[in-house]
């Protein structure tokens, strides 16, 4: 039984991801001024959006220290910090966006490995 009910959930992923090809994807990446753990994050996250979301993404970068009422709204308490706005759910990552692989099954782009 529990074999089952695991590839179900791997069907609904793969059926979650087909959808989500035609779904445009709003992300926001708060950084802390241009340190490089900040420059990296921007250079991590546009390479993944290209790959894996060319043409179906609006990624803004706000600077925190530029634009405080956004990260007061958004209640970041770190940066660098990811928000995925849409498609449903939000989602937050934080750090320089290196692991890929975390990135991908936040964005709901890959399914989790068990």
């Amino acid at each position: 039984m529990k074999t089952k009910g695991k590839y179900s959930i791997v069907r609904a992923l793969r059926k979650k991801a087909k959808e989500s090809d035609k779904q445009k994807y709003v992300l926001r990446l708060y950084v802390a001024g241009m340190t490089p753990q900040s420059s990296q994050a921007v250079q991590n996250i546009t390479r993944i959006c290209e790959e894996n979301l060319k043409g179906r993404y609006d990624l803004q970068i706000i600077d925190i220290y530029q634009q405080p009422t956004f990260a007061k709204s958004e209640q970041i308490i770190a940066a660098p910090t990811l928000i995925k706005k849409l498609p449903l759910p939000l989602r937050k990552f934080i750090g320089n966006m290196a692991d890929k692989g975390k990135i991908l099954v936040g964005l709901d782009l890959q399914p989790k490995k068990e």
